[in-house]
């Protein structure tokens, strides 16, 4: 028996439901048995935590159900083996941290936070990863905005999506004064300087 199917006959005695999609498979919780789903998972030898992503389902053809999913990825090194464990949740239902099973849960579950709007109970320092602080609203939702809208950053920065991305197509200045090729009096990490194409016609370093 395969390291997965052992696993999966411990998440089923907890009342998960086994799924597979193109040869992955995956165990949908109630996340009240979460925690120790996982915990059994790592404890049965998984002990590597991949990812932590969201799905949303909002107007998914034919789908039925809780809107939400997030999925946590984990492997095995040992076995070579990988099986996902998920849990739906509503809007505005939140989820209980894993952060004590691994340290490098906490950047994945802050970027469901982000991304989703997830909230992680428990969770050290649940901020946003990604977008600035404020930024309304979570771009991985399906309802999200698809228009621009100008963002003012911690430190001050003003960032108008149209300058901006006329700064970096070299169409002007835009709001970062770059119009193409390395700008003058700026320095790789060797210290050198780099030249802009303004300034020698064809760019390169001294």
């Amino acid at each position: 028996m395969s390291l997965v199917e052992q696993v999966v006959d411990q998440l089923k005695a907890r009342g998960g439901k086994p799924g597979e999609f193109k040869e992955m498979v995956s165990v949908t919780v109630d996340k009240e048995t979460l925690v120790d789903s996982v915990e059994a998972a790592k404890n049965a030898g998984f002990a590597m935590i991949s990812d932590i992503f969201g799905i949303d389902y909002l107007e998914y053809p034919g789908h039925q159900g809780k809107r939400f999913t997030v999925a946590y990825n984990l492997y095995s090194f040992e076995k070579n083996e990988r099986i996902f464990i998920r849990v739906n949740l509503e809007d505005g239902e939140t989820l209980p941290t894993i952060t004590h099973l691994w340290k490098g849960a906490n950047f994945m579950e802050r970027e469901v936070y982000d991304m989703f709007g997830v909230q992680f109970e428990g969770h050290p320092d649940l901020r946003k990863l990604i977008t600035p602080e404020d930024l309304d609203g979570h771009p991985h939702r399906k309802d999200f905005p698809l228009g621009e809208t100008p963002t003012l950053f911690n430190d001050g920065r003003f960032l108008d999506p149209a300058a901006f991305r006329a700064g970096m197509t070299g169409e002007s200045g835009g709001l970062t004064g770059f119009t193409g090729g390395a700008r003058k009096g700026v320095r790789s990490e060797q210290g050198r300087e780099i030249i802009s194409h303004e300034t020698t016609g064809e760019g390169g370093q001294t």
